[in-house]
Parts: structure tokens; sequence; C-alpha cells
């Protein structure tokens, strides 16, 4: 622990305890008139309870001053945000903001993956160990079906969420950049593969698909009014249109229909190929 902290926790295990009274005044002191004697004396007497609930969570593997650091924080929320007006002391209205500001700070570092994004998920990371110690002692062995449905039951989480959080608990981090094994100088990025096109090739991709789209749009300027109705309608929209449908709009056959949707095809296919040659073969 660093010097700082060290002097941190020195200065609150020899505070004085305060009695509801002394509390009161404090809070009075630094709420009405901004007194920042009064808020060190009323945090510093508190500190205690930010040392021994950074104990209850040290058994995630971070640094108890790191932890205490951030409980002290949180304390000095509970300091600004507390009203001395309501009958409630100090200490009960701190802990829930240490707790909360401790909780977070280790979600935020216990993992490079962020995890317990919702109220219930990280009840689950905080309770899962606890309540499934509990349960298999209960029950002796492993982490069973059982085991994680109860869990699930008592968290109000899915038994699919347990067993997620349960396996993420098990295991830390692993870096990209491990060896396989120490007589190789292969990492495990080296055998992760990805579907997903190259930037170049998503890039590339757009750009053709912008200049097809410009290419389709000259050809079409080449229709009649009934023809590009036609082309539109049958080819160019999501719901491509029935013949009868067509027909019975336009007031002609369906057999017109397809007769005037042909050579529509094929004026759009000459006029692409006029202005493009490299799309077919050419034009006679």
């Amino acid at each position: 622990m660093q010097d700082g902290g060290r002097r941190l926790v020195k200065a609150a295990m020899t505070a004085p305890y305060l009695e509801r009274e002394q509390e009161h005044l404090l809070a009075r002191r630094w709420k009405e008139n901004n007194d920042l004697d009064a808020l060190h004396d009323i945090t510093i007497a508190h500190m205690r309870l930010v040392i021994a609930m950074a104990g209850k969570f040290r058994h995630f593997g971070l640094s108890m001053a790191d932890l205490v650091q951030e409980g002290h924080v949180g304390l000095l929320e509970a300091a600004a945000r507390f009203d001395p007006s309501r009958e409630v002391r100090f200490s009960t209205y701190a802990s829930w903001w240490i707790r909360a500001s401790m909780q977070d700070y280790i979600l935020r570092n216990w993992s490079i993956v962020r995890g317990g994004t919702s109220s219930a998920q990280k009840a689950l990371f905080f309770n899962l160990r606890r309540l499934r110690a509990r349960l298999q002692k209960l029950g002796g062995g492993e982490p069973s079906e059982e085991v994680y449905q109860r869990v699930a039951e008592a968290l109000n989480v899915t038994t699919s969420e347990v067993s997620r959080m349960d396996t993420r608990l098990a295991g830390g981090d692993t870096s990209l950049n491990t060896r396989l094994n120490g007589d190789s100088a292969a990492e495990r990025i080296e055998f992760l593969v990805c579907e997903d096109p190259t930037p170049d090739q998503v890039v590339s991709d757009r750009i053709d698909s912008e200049r097809r789209a410009l290419w389709l749009r000259q050809a079409l300027n080449t229709l009649n009014g009934r023809e590009l109705k036609i082309v539109r309608e049958r080819r160019l929209s999501e719901d491509g249109a029935t013949l009868e449908a067509l027909g019975a709009a336009l007031g002609i056959s369906k057999e017109r229909v397809r007769q005037i949707e042909s050579r529509a095809l094929e004026k759009l296919r000459i006029a692409l190929v006029r202005r493009h040659p490299e799309l077919g073969p050419p034009v006679g």
C-alpha cells in the first residue's frame, strides 16, 4: 500500500468513534456552512467502515489499497449527499455509497471484458460464489444443474446466465499474445479465424455497389414509362408484383406484361454492355 494509503488507514484506525449527536452536528456544519474540517472529521471517523468493506471484496484479486481509495470516494459522495435532517445514522447511509463505489471499480477492473451491466447481472456477479459455496456444502460435490437452478431462482436470472458467469469467475483473462507452449513462437492470436471481409474488401465492395447502382440508373433511362414501371414493380421491389396484378393495373393481359418485361430486360442488357463492354459479349 502506498504511503498516502497507509497514512489514511492509520488515521482511520486511531480516529475516535462518533456519537449520534456528534455525527449530527458535524453533518450539519458541513451541509449548512460548508465546513471542510467537519467533513474531514466525519469521513475519517467512518474510514473503518471503508476498510472493513474492502476486506469483503479482497477475493476478487484487486489491490486492497485501490479498494480502500474507491471506498473513500464513495464515502465522500455520501457525505456530499447526506441530509442530517433525516433520522438516519451516517454510517447506514454511507454503506450503500461505499459498496456501490467498490463494486463499480471491481466490475471495471476485474476483467478487460465488462460484465454485470444490469442490476440482475451485478447481483449474480457478486453473490454467485457465496450462494454456490453454500449450496455445494449442503449437497456436496461440483456445481450441478440443480445448484445452478437454485442460484438462478434466488437471484432472478436464468440458469444459462448462472453457468456463463460461473465459467467467467473460474478463469481470468488470457492474453492473445500468450505463446501456445514454451518451445513455440506461435501465439494464440495467430490461430484465430475471422470470417468477416477485410477492411479493403469492405471498401471495394461498397465502391463496386455504388458504381453498379449508377450504371443501372443510367440504363433505366432507356426504358419507356410502361417498361420502367414493370421492371421496377417486378424486379426492383422487395415484394415483386405478379404478372396478373400488373396486367390488371395496366389494363393488359399477363402475357403482354411478360413480353414487355422481357423486352425491357433486353434493352437494359444492351444499354449496360454498350456503356461497359466488360460486362458481357459485344452487342450485335
